[in-house]
């Protein structure tokens, strides 16, 4: 399996789980922790501008879904 495959199926995991949980990967459960630190590098590499051009478009989709269940403060 080839790097951008691997992508890919990284990519695809984290869509599914946030699309059937409704939520985003939690740093508190350690079976989420490989889809965490994925999106981690990513968010780095794109922020860096190292994130290949054909990532870049799939990556900020995924971000503006994240970006749908962000945590919102309780007290306000």
């Amino acid at each position: 399996m080839d790097q951008e495959s691997r992508w890919k199926l990284r990519y695809e995991e984290v869509r599914m789980f946030i699309l059937e949980n409704k939520r985003n990967p939690s740093k508190h459960r350690i079976e989420e922790h490989d889809m965490l630190n994925w999106l981690k590098a990513n968010r780095k590499a794109l922020n860096a501008g190292r994130l290949k051009l054909e990532r870049v478009e799939a990556f900020k989709r995924l971000m503006e879904m994240m970006e749908q269940y962000r945590r919102k403060n309780q007290w306000k």
